[in-house]
């Protein structure tokens, strides 16, 4: 068999050139789309800002305003799991008119509180963290801080954030669970910033995680 023959004969698969050619448009593909999504994904986890509230433009991390607006959860047919919906402006804190800077600060005060009190060592954020105690990621939307849930009622304060926040302070006042909280010496500056912090959380869309708290009754809005 002569060597024109036997070139001739070369399977494809067996071709070294064929390889190499394959490989590179396949290291060049794969380069493109992490490149793509690593853009999509920056634009999804970008926080938005006030005039998107306003002009009601759905963002996955809203601005630090949503902490001037009414926040529940909904079931989402389309997406077949619970979401959070920004509503009409409601108090917090005898307010309803932070501004972005104020907002952002409270929210900045919060996140650097649950940093230096280490929660996540007990407590889970956006999946991170610790299972010892309470999931926060939805803290705020959780009923047992509502009107008619058990922790307002046992603080004996008037609004959800007055009672978060007088729990953070005195948790030892508070027993609720077999695992009690300790008391981390948090002041109540410090307390308002954290509620701050996990109302924002609480209005994340995080494509229905915590799996589970959707389940809770009176969790999901109008169940």
């Amino acid at each position: 068999m002569n060597k024109e023959s036997t070139v001739a004969n070369k399977s494809v698969w067996s071709d070294n050139r064929f390889w190499q050619r394959s490989a590179t448009w396949v290291t060049g593909f794969a380069s493109l789309l992490l490149i793509w999504l690593t853009f999509d994904s920056m634009g999804q986890i970008a926080m938005g800002n006030d005039a998107d509230i306003q002009n009601g433009v759905t963002k996955r991390v809203p601005g630090p305003t949503v902490i001037n607006r009414k926040i529940t959860y909904e079931m989402s047919a389309a997406r077949g799991h619970e979401i959070p919906v920004i509503g009409a402006k409601e108090m917090f804190f005898g307010r309803d008119d932070y501004s972005e800077e104020e907002a952002g600060a409270l929210l900045h005060l919060g996140k650097l509180g649950q940093q230096a009190k280490n929660c996540m060592a007990c407590h889970t954020l956006l999946g991170n963290g610790a299972y010892y105690a309470p999931d926060l990621t939805k803290a705020w939307l959780d009923p047992a801080w509502g009107p008619n849930g058990p922790l307002q009622a046992m603080t004996g304060k008037e609004t959800k954030e007055e009672a978060m926040a007088e729990f953070l302070q005195h948790p030892n006042l508070y027993p609720t669970h077999a695992r009690m909280m300790p008391d981390l010496g948090i002041t109540a500056e410090e307390a308002k910033g954290l509620v701050a912090f996990l109302k924002h959380m609480s209005s994340i869309d995080t494509n229905g995680f915590p799996r589970n708290f959707g389940r809770m009754q009176g969790a999901v809005h109008g169940k």
